[in-house]
């Protein structure tokens, strides 16, 4: 069961933080960022930290695109990719055959770059309605998303509306920002002062978006297109290309920019909404702002993969272990980390149990359902 806020008005030591009492930030003031000799280390080392994340993220596309059933070194990969941009120049080896050019261009690049624009996406999303809602147990289908893409994506399959991974897609999007819409309404436009009622209304709208994509499985599914559908619901990154990802990732790197901008009041969010405002900081502004973000960041990913589960919930606890509370480096650094988590896991998902590829949404589940209960207990304890 989801552990709610006690209360939106908490102490200075009793924040009921995700990140803890001990560890909460304090928001940024008016004239803290000056610059002064005792930042300047801290400065260099989010830097480093920042740049050693981007590094590892390459390197990890880099050679997630020559892992699989075809032997393909990694030298071959980068004049594979060095070809197709037009700097065959600089490539280090000669042209590929074009079997092989494909196999890397057209299917495994577009997927492993997917799964870093999806992590990236659900990654950032749930470190901010974490603190949006005040609840560490909070992901990005919190406030109803996926239930809502998932009745979209059933409407396309089953009710004849179209066809293709792109229809599907869209279909996909829609519902997910129907869904969210939905919850935007009930809570008043974002005008409501408990965090608790957020959750709930998330799951109100979820449950019945789920009874919705059942009913119209039941009615009017058969056993294919309810096979194909629950794939897709598990999550999988298999049916990447280049125009899905292209769109998806125009909406996930511009969200999470977005929310980029309203770091200091995510830290002001640590100590309550009522805190926040009295520290100058328009709530209701930054928090519909920031939940409309999450919700087209979180549709848009769920429209290119599906629903893949526990990436949101684990990456911005794992992340916070190592950056901090601080919004200001703790987002890029989680949307960093969440990217280089899935970029590894569809590696494995796709390439340990050849020929089958089993759906990335699988492997995730089975790695954050342990860390989900870890997370749990040390929640109840609070």
């Amino acid at each position: 069961m989801t552990k709610l806020a006690d209360s939106p008005q908490p102490s200075l030591r009793d924040t009921g933080s995700p990140h803890g009492a001990d560890s909460a930030p304090v928001p940024a003031m008016p004239g803290d960022d000056a610059v002064s000799p005792t930042r300047t280390p801290g400065r260099l080392r989010s830097s480093l930290i920042v740049g050693t994340f981007i590094v590892a993220l390459c390197g990890s596309i880099v050679v997630a695109a020559f892992v699989g059933t075809a032997s393909i070194g990694v030298l071959d990969v980068l004049g594979i990719i060095l070809h197709n941009v037009g700097l065959g120049a600089l490539a280090p080896v000669p042209p590929a055959p074009p079997l092989i050019d494909a196999l890397i261009w057209e299917s495994r690049l577009p997927r492993v770059l997917l799964a870093a624009v999806v992590g990236l996406g659900l990654s950032i999303s749930g470190a901010v309605l974490q603190s949006i809602t005040r609840n560490p147990l909070a992901e990005p289908y919190l406030l109803g998303v996926s239930s809502g893409a998932s009745t979209g994506a059933v409407s396309i399959m089953i009710l004849g509306l179209g066809s293709g991974a792109v229809t599907l897609s869209m279909g996909a999007f829609a519902g997910a920002l129907v869904a969210f819409a939905i919850v935007l309404f009930l809570i008043g436009g974002g005008r409501v002062s408990n965090p608790a009622r957020v959750v709930l209304t998330g799951v109100l709208v979820s449950q019945f978006f789920s009874a919705i994509t059942s009913l119209v499985l039941m009615l009017d599914g058969d056993a294919d297109a309810t096979r194909g559908f629950t794939y897709w619901l598990l999550g999988s990154l298999g049916g990447a290309r280049w125009e899905p990802l292209l769109v998806a990732s125009a909406v996930i790197v511009l969200g999470a920019v977005g929310c980029l901008f309203f770091a200091s009041a995510l830290d002001a969010f640590t100590f309550g909404w009522d805190t926040a405002s009295s520290l100058g900081i328009n709530v209701t502004r930054a928090r519909v702002t920031l939940m409309i973000l999450t919700a087209l960041i979180t549709a848009a990913a769920v429209a290119a993969s599906g629903a893949i589960g526990f990436i949101g919930l684990l990456v911005p606890h794992i992340v916070r272990l190592l950056a901090g509370p601080t919004h200001r480096l703790l987002l890029p650094l989680t949307g960093l980390g969440g990217a280089i988590f899935l970029v590894w896991v569809d590696t494995f998902a796709r390439s340990a149990f050849s020929p089958h590829d089993v759906p990335v949404g699988v492997i995730t589940a089975l790695l954050g359902a342990p860390m989900f209960a870890i997370v749990l207990r040390k929640a109840a304890r609070q």
